[in-house]
């Protein structure tokens, strides 16, 4: 095969070539990328006007540390001292607390409905109470124990309780500390209050049986303000980890002198308003009873560590402040980083829709550069967009992102807008309208935030729910993407509240945290969509190109050379014997010399088409579509080979298989020695096409246009430099009139219709391509620069093959140097011009004009230097006749008028020769015939 003197572009030169294009396209659509940008701008500005405005209105002295006038020196002066003692309970939040109230340390005992009973399934059924209980709110508490020495178990819990209770009121926290006090109510993040102090539940002081008169009541002293809090102490045994139970000892290996015990704890009301994990729990209580437990058993009753209370760390004085980031940044930043799916997704189902995709492919872009560059551009254009987005949020001191771990933020989000991409390149293939693509998009956008906060949201912060579902949720891309802001604004939002530092990498081992598992699901499936997105691009996608087998990638490669062209399949030519049979000589012909090129093994023909075959199934109960019968061309280097028919005649359907847009139903062709059928991508290296509709980047100018396209060509190569290039797009554009005034360096969607033909045809042309599709070229050109194109492409024929299909009967005796008229999907007829003219149309027309009255003497006069002269057309006096050529000398014409213009009053008369137009109308009117009564 004869190449190119430059050879077809490697991989690198068309990489390069798709990067240049891109970014000029880029800068092209500056405004557009700068409106993408600014929206997570302005939402991360309207998030933090709506903080500062509410802040400000909690700022305000009614919500600060309440102050009052005290005379400290009894002068009459006063002096205004701001403090914990001076605040309502609306301003005790913001006060500073040096020294923090201490409080009794309690066990966390579950509520009478919810302690454990005796059920079928239970494993200490025996040992529990009957579920009857729960009516009357009488079930006891329950603990659990176990160990190796189960006397010594029994003997250690028997110590757990003191036998009476006095209480004194002038020394509670004392009286406190030898009883094992508890309560069911719930935890706060800090212990300056303690609920069940202040709330309407009983506590309970854990013991084996009630004590007669056992509620009392003790004074709570808070700032200026005395509570009287009501206490009853209840009958109750003893719990687990589980939430009906209330604690459980595991002794394992206990004795007299190894202290080896496992406590688990009952966690069920830690903060159940907020990550558990970062709650207050009630176990201080639980390790002192088993302690002193231990003690009286092996050092005697007496020996005891009393444990008085428990209190907070002092706290400075704080402002009520909101951080909003965190609370809606999981639903808003969702929509902020989704905003990038549809922007993807819509730029590559426009490259399908618009055929962008497989014009590139024609001009020799492969998918491996293809894919490796558009997937990088993507990556830049994400990346660039959310470093816009973390800057702009850290700028203006959003917590969600100045408090989380910067490192964490990159890895999540970098790992998640590569998924976003591949998804992207996924959802493309099933597309081919960028309105619907659109329209998918955004409802993902919005779907998946609106469904991360109402639906996965409550599942995750539900601790009964099976953590194995909710991983299985996160399997959906959007709701993994929520779920790891999610964790991000809980992190952002206790450590703003608590005064320290959000997420960090430590905190990815808490077993609560679903930040792990989500980068883990996320990797995955990048991994997984990637390979998977390329697949379908390759056998499902439409758009670009023809579809290959599910098993391509077990194909061997074929060599570049035809190989071994008697494999034909014996249905081929049984087929071709039926068409002989029917078919004019001359086309009979053509596919004989086919037939035998394909047994020679080298050949100088540059397209061979043998017997190719489109059939469009039928749809909507309309029958199947024969587009193309049975076609056999061969077509030589230097050849312009031209296609007349009429429209519908199936000759776009020819070049659509031709270039790859569709597969031939049967039979198949050779360009240059390469199958259409598996050798597309390297019959694209050196081939050039101008559509049919004008294919190209509304936003690029003529001249980019075809330095993309002479980048694709190689016009680059390793001997050749950008002066060569750039000369080159200089003489494309002067040699379709679009180089002087300008008009190579304005946008593509400013040209007229006959500028962007005129561009199309340059760009079919640049490269030096050896075989090339003309689909009506000169369509919507004005006459002069129609002639102006004609002598474009009589010069490029040199070298090179050119199939031209056209409605220009001048056009086609202007360029080709053989015609064949195509009817209803196949070859009428085959030859030059003057041969078909010769062929098809052998007699001369004769018009002559007089009056209508006679008409019948300048029939009679026609007979006379022609016998079989045959009447086609008359109307008010005007006649037309062909005449046969052999039986008429044109001398004798001109004889017999001029004898005739004495007697009859001739206004006007002509003999012309048959132009190709009449050979045309005249094929296409029998073959159409034919067809219609077969």
């Amino acid at each position: 095969m004869e190449g190119s003197t430059h050879g077809p572009a490697s991989f690198m030169t068309q990489a390069n070539a798709l990067l240049r294009k891109n970014i000029t396209f880029q800068k092209r659509n500056l405004k557009t990328n700068l409106g993408l940008v600014a929206f997570p701008f302005f939402l991360c500005l309207l998030i933090f006007l709506i903080q500062t405005l509410i802040n400000n209105e909690l700022d305000k002295a009614s919500n600060k540390c309440g102050c009052a006038c005290v005379d400290r020196n009894g002068d009459g002066t006063c002096e205004e001292v701001c403090g914990i003692e001076y605040s309502s309970l609306d301003q005790v939040g913001t006060c500073p607390i040096p020294h923090p109230p201490e409080w009794p340390a309690l066990l966390q005992v579950p509520r009478p409905e919810y302690r454990a009973v005796r059920t079928d399934d239970s494993f200490a059924s025996a040992d529990l109470p009957n579920e009857s209980c729960r009516r009357t709110g009488s079930c006891p508490a329950t603990i659990m124990f176990t160990g190796g020495n189960q006397s010594l178990g029994e003997s250690l819990t028997a110590n757990f309780f003191s036998g009476g209770f006095s209480p004194n009121t002038s020394d509670v926290l004392n009286a406190f500390a030898n009883i094992p006090l508890g309560s069911d109510t719930y935890t706060e993040l800090t212990n300056f209050i303690e609920p069940a102090l202040l709330s309407s539940h009983p506590m309970y002081n854990v013991q084996p049986e009630c004590t007669p008169n056992s509620t009392f009541y003790v004074p709570i002293t808070i700032g200026s303000t005395t509570f009287r809090q009501g206490a009853r102490f209840c009958n109750n045994l003893i719990v687990s980890s589980f939430s009906h139970f209330l604690t459980a000892y595991d002794f394992i290996n206990t004795n007299e002198k190894n202290f080896n015990v496992s406590i688990w704890y009952n966690s069920t009301y830690q903060n159940a308003t907020a990550n558990s994990a970062l709650g207050l729990l009630r176990v201080p209580r639980s390790l002192n009873m088993l302690s002193n437990a231990y003690l009286q058993f092996f050092r005697g009753s007496a020996v005891k560590v009393l444990l008085e209370f428990v209190k907070e760390m002092p706290k400075p004085g704080t402002k009520v402040t909101l951080d909003f980031s965190s609370i809606l940044g999981a639903l808003f930043f969702t929509w902020v980083v989704l905003q990038l799916f549809p922007v993807i997704l819509t730029s590559l189902v426009y490259e399908k829709q618009r055929n962008l995709r497989i014009m590139m492919k024609m001009h020799g872009l492969g998918d491996g550069p293809y894919w490796m560059i558009s997937y990088a551009y993507f990556l830049v254009l994400s990346l660039v967009y959310m470093t816009c987005f973390v800057v702009f949020g850290s700028l203006i001191g959003l917590k969600f992102f100045t408090l989380n771990s910067y490192s964490i933020q990159i890895v999540f989000y970098f790992i998640y807008i590569n998924l976003q991409i591949a998804l992207a390149f996924l959802l493309a293939t099933m597309f081919s309208n960028v309105k619907t693509a659109t329209v998918v998009g955004q409802i993902c956008v919005f779907s998946s935030g609106l469904l991360g906060a109402f639906l996965l949201q409550p599942f995750v912060q539900d601790t009964s729910f099976p953590r194995g579902w909710t991983v299985v949720m996160e399997l959906f891309p959007g709701f993994s993407l929520y779920r790891g802001l999610y964790e991000f604004a809980q992190y952002s939002r206790i450590g703003s509240s608590m005064g320290y530092d959000g997420m960090k990498w430590k905190d990815l081992s808490d077993k609560t945290n679903g930040m792990r598992e989500v980068l883990i699901i996320m990797f995955v499936e990048w991994l997984l969509v990637l390979p998977v997105a390329y697949y379908f691009d390759q056998v499902v996608s439409s758009g670009s190109g023809v579809r290959k087998s599910p098993l391509f990638f077990l194909q061997k490669f074929q060599k570049k050379h035809m190989q071994s062209f008697q494999r034909r399949l014996s249905f081929q030519r049984q087929g071709s014997k039926v068409f002989v049979q029917m078919e004019k000589p001359d086309v009979s012909q053509e596919r004989e010399k086919v037939e035998q090129l394909l047994l020679e093994s080298n050949t100088s023909h540059a397209v061979i088409c043998d017997n190719l075959k489109k059939v469009y199934p039928g749809r909507d109960g309309n029958p199947e579509k024969l587009a193309v019968r049975g076609l056999s061309l061969a077509l030589p280097r230097g050849e312009c080979f031209g296609m007349l028919g009429p429209n519908g005649a199936g000759k776009t359907s020819f070049i659509s298989m031709m270039t790859g847009l569709t597969m031939p139903t049967s039979g198949t062709a050779y360009v240059q020695g390469l199958d259409i059928r598996t050798n597309m991508d390297k019959i694209y290296t050196n081939m050039g096409v101008c559509p049919q509709h004008d294919l190209l980047w509304e936003v690029l100018t003529g001249r980019e246009h075809l330095l993309f396209y002479g980048r694709l060509k190689n016009l680059k190569g390793a001997a050749l430099t950008q002066s060569r290039l750039l000369q080159a797009v200089k003489d494309s554009l002067k040699s379709v009139n679009l180089f002087n005034g300008g008009v190579g360096d304005k946008q593509a969607g400013k040209y007229s219709g006959g500028m962007k033909r005129r561009l199309s045809v340059a760009i079919s042309l640049i490269g030096d391509p050896k075989v090339v599709y003309m689909d009506e070229p000169s369509t919507g050109l004005d006459p002069a620069s129609r002639n102006n194109l004609w002598t474009v492409l009589k010069r490029a024929k040199k070298g090179r093959a050119i199939i031209l299909t056209t409605h220009s009967m001048e056009e086609a005796e202007f360029l080709c140097d053989r015609l064949g008229i195509f009817v209803d999907g196949g070859f009428q007829c085959i030859g030059n011009p003057n041969e078909l003219k010769g062929r098809y149309g052998g007699s001369y027309v004769f018009t002559m004009t007089t009056d209508a009255n006679q008409e019948e003497e300048v029939g009679k006069l026609v007979r006379r230097f022609s016998p079989n002269a045959n009447r086609i057309y008359h109307i008010s006096g005007t006649q037309k006749f062909e005449l046969p050529k052999q039986e008429v000398r044109i001398a004798d014409v001109f004889q017999a008028v001029e004898k005739a213009k004495s007697m009859l009053t001739i206004y006007a008369w002509g003999l012309a020769d048959t132009t190709l137009e009449d050979v045309f109308i005249k094929v296409a009117r029998t073959a159409q015939s034919f067809n219609t009564l077969s």
